[in-house]
């Protein structure tokens, strides 16, 4: 089917909708002036139509599901509404439509912070036994890993020449040592016995302990083979080697780790970076051990990310006296951040401690030195682990989840209007904090008290998008312009822009390639000209965000070969510019409209800017010219954008003399 063929079809389709459409409105429309001398006699007076919120065009008498999607129709009362962002109901339909609300609190909130990972060795107590002297490795009394040794137990038989001849050295010398000893000469004697600490030194470095020593000396001959012991109690984690082995000076031989102090490596995301401290009390869980909790204080936590996970590691120490857990076991974890006003983290854990800067896990209420490598211990705040904490009592304003309605960057809330005669609720457009658990904290927006709906507020937003209000789709906040002299200044840069832009627009729409092949030239240098470096946080930001996008899209539009590629990037263009336009207005002489056509793509509906309200349409051209309705208004000079109900939908091909 060609694209001619589709239009027409799809035309008539929506031709038909409209016409049922504006039917049940009458229908609707009639009912409730039949009805309206009644309504105000009762508070259980039902609703007069109902409507769906994803098919505006069904309208029925009564409650139930939508005849074409099944969803549940919402109440299209007739109340009054004080503003455009309000919305009026009768009791019976809030109650009807389960609309339930709560007020926001000042309150400190935790923040569950989930994180995973296993049990590992405690780094500070694995050891590496090596051979401390050459030789081959006759007999391994231990001969597989996870046997359990203790400080002085056998490890290796070594045969060793090198032993051997050390051996036969100091027994020379305590034979020297004995035969001057009746001599005058102290020189000698001291001599002697110089040789023979030395020479008791040289078997001590090379493995043999106290006991072997004397030994030998008490048996008075040497052996060609030695008994090499354990220096450090622990469990065999890894033999490098096999018996009959050859080794050289430094050749590890087994890897011994003491295991009952473990470490917790867990993996932090970098956006939950900013809720963890040092000190902070986790609670663990591990899966072999379903059903029992574990409890630690975060002891470390990595510089740096792994940039494959994005990803940092943050380390428990844990007591493992009964062995109950082992290395390698999968753990997870929480952290429970404790959230003060301005999303701060509460909690001084570590305030006036004493803290190793080698070692942070050794904390002590004084001054001292570290147990582990004797350093100095420094106060906690001169290590930067203890955070500048919120006044006595201030505590954040929060709002339960389940009232907030996000539209990417943005949220809506619904709000009560007191006083109202009937229920009323009023759209807000709020400066969310971080989620904490089931609630958001709020930076602005509302205020202590307030009634936000925490169940139906999509049923109400729903209704403000059929009455043409401004909605979880379209609301924009009154501080959402950027303003100040930078803005000024940035705002009159961006006139070729918005003419090049809108030159594209008019060219489509006319079914002209050729202006708009210029046109689109003209947009590629408009977009060198404006400069956002006086422009502060966040309208720097979003002019970058702004503008990438339009150059790609640009890009786009430069490398399509026919009008219908133009129109496919001149989408992306005007997703760019409407965000543009809302964040720094323009200083145009003209009203701009936001305008949308609900058959673009092939149904999947596009918007544009446009000057003046007679709809030019550029993604259908003389096809069906005046398809789609105005959307939002943009004054010149950085006037606010409001919604403009026009006359609803117009899905009708252009005349042949339009």
């Amino acid at each position: 089917m060609n694209r001619s063929h589709r239009v027409v079809l799809g035309t008539v389709a929506l031709l038909t909708a409209l016409a049922l459409g504006r039917w049940s409105a009458s229908w609707g429309e009639a009912q409730t002036e039949g009805h309206a001398e009644h309504a105000d006699h009762s508070a259980d007076a039902q609703p007069d139509v109902w409507t769906c919120p994803m098919h505006p065009q069904i309208k029925l008498p009564e409650f139930g599901d939508c005849p074409i999607c099944g969803m549940d129709l919402v109440p299209l009362a007739v109340g009054e509404e004080d503003g455009p962002r309000r919305l009026a109901m009768s009791a019976a339909s809030k109650e009807l439509a389960r609309i339930a609300t709560r007020p926001v609190e000042l309150k400190n909130v935790t923040r569950p912070v989930r994180m995973a990972g296993k049990v590992d060795y405690d780094e500070t107590t694995v050891r590496t036994i090596s051979a401390w002297v050459p030789g081959r490795l006759d007999r391994l009394f231990v001969d597989y890993t996870g046997v359990r040794v203790a400080e002085g137990d056998h490890l290796v038989r070594l045969y060793s020449p090198s032993l051997l001849t050390a051996q036969e050295e100091l027994l020379s010398t305590r034979a020297r040592i004995g035969a001057t000893g009746g001599e005058a000469s102290r020189f000698l004697a001291a001599s002697n016995l110089r040789a023979s600490e030395a020479a008791r030194e040289k078997l001590l470095l090379w493995g043999l302990t106290e006991a072997q020593v004397d030994e030998i000396v008490a048996r008075g001959t040497a052996e060609d083979h030695v008994v090499l012991t354990s220096p450090t109690s622990g469990v065999v984690i890894e033999k490098r080697l096999d018996q009959g082995a050859y080794v050289e000076t430094g050749t590890p031989i087994y890897r011994i780790a003491e295991l009952g102090h473990l470490w917790l490596l867990l993996d932090a995301y970098e956006q939950d970076l900013p809720w963890l401290r040092h000190g902070q009390e986790v609670v663990l869980e591990v899966e072999a051990l379903p059903g029992e909790k574990f409890e630690g204080r975060i002891a470390y936590i990595d510089p740096f990310l792994h940039e494959h996970s994005r990803t940092a590691k943050v380390r428990v120490n844990v007591d493992n006296a009964g062995g109950r857990l082992k290395p390698g076991m999968f753990v997870s974890a929480v952290a429970m951040a404790r959230i003060g006003a301005g999303g701060a983290v509460l909690g001084r854990h570590l305030a006036g401690k004493w803290v190793s800067p080698m070692h942070p896990e050794i904390v002590k209420d004084a001054a001292g030195s570290c147990d582990i490598c004797g350093m100095d211990l420094v106060p906690a705040e001169e290590l930067g682990l203890v955070d500048e904490q919120p006044g006595e009592g201030e505590r954040p304003l929060v709002v339960p989840a389940s009232a907030v309605l996000a539209t990417g960057k943005r949220a809506i809330v619904y709000v009560e209007v007191p006083g109202a005669e009937r229920p009323t609720f009023e759209g807000r457009e709020i400066e969310l904090g971080p989620r904490a658990g089931d609630e958001y904290l709020v930076l602005s927006g509302l205020e202590e008290g307030e009634r936000v709906v925490v169940h139906g507020a999509f049923r109400i937003d729903s209704s403000m998008q059929i009455r043409a209000k401004p909605s979880m789709m379209s609301m924009r906040a009154e501080s959402g312009t950027a303003d100040g002299p930078e803005a000024l200044v940035f705002r009159a840069s961006l006139q070729p822009l918005y003419a090049a832009y809108l030159a594209l627009q008019t060219a489509l729409a006319a079914d002209d390639e050729a202006a708009a092949r210029a046109a689109l030239a003209a947009l590629r240098s408009a977009l060198a000209t404006p400069a956002a470096g006086g422009l502060a946080e966040p309208h720097r930001s979003s002019w970058r965000t702004s503008s990438t996008a339009l150059v790609q899209a640009t890009e786009r539009a430069e490398a399509a070969d026919e009008t219908e590629g133009l129109r496919a990037a001149f989408e992306g263009l005007s997703m760019g510019m409407l965000e543009v336009a809302r964040t720094f207005g323009h200083d145009g002489s003209e009203v701009l409209h936001e305008a949308h056509c609900p058959m673009a793509f092939d149904f999947r509906g596009a918007s544009w800017l446009q000057v003046g309200d007679v709809i030019a349409n550029p993604y259908f051209g003389d096809a069906m010219l005046r398809c789609g309705e105005v959307r939002e208004a943009f004054a010149p000079a950085g006037g606010q954008g409001s919604a403009d109900p026009h006359a609803g939908h117009v899905h009708e091909p252009a005349d042949e003399d339009q």
